[in-house]
């Protein structure tokens, strides 16, 4: 088995922006997706913000709109895959968030 790590991209509402009845409706979707991938979910990760992006000339520039990751485990990427599916972060239909999923390989020589 691989680990994979699901990067979330879009522009997500900070939780205390939200009405608490909302914010409680999409944390039960989250542990709605996660109790289905059982013992897949090797790290349910944590929310980010405020990203900054250092560049190699020195300069920095606007990050990704990154705000949060997971790590789940699966035989290959297309299994990974498989398991984003119906996760709460694309329940928006507009296009404008994404899941990102990554295999996570060994460092060389580690």
């Amino acid at each position: 088995m691989s680990k994979f790590i699901l990067l979330y991209n879009g522009p997500a509402t900070p939780a205390e922006q939200m009405d608490q009845e909302l914010v409680q409706k999409i944390m039960g979707a989250w542990k709605n997706w996660m109790d289905k991938l059982g013992p897949a979910m090797l790290d349910m990760g944590q929310p980010m913000s405020n990203g900054r992006a250092v560049v190699d000339d020195g300069s920095d520039k606007q990050a990704l709109e990154l705000t949060g990751y997971s790590i789940i485990e699966a035989s290959n990427m297309d299994e990974a895959v498989k398991l984003v599916d119906g996760h709460p972060f694309l329940s928006d239909k507009t296009g404008k968030f994404s899941v990102e999923v990554f295999e996570l390989m060994p460092a060389p020589g580690m």
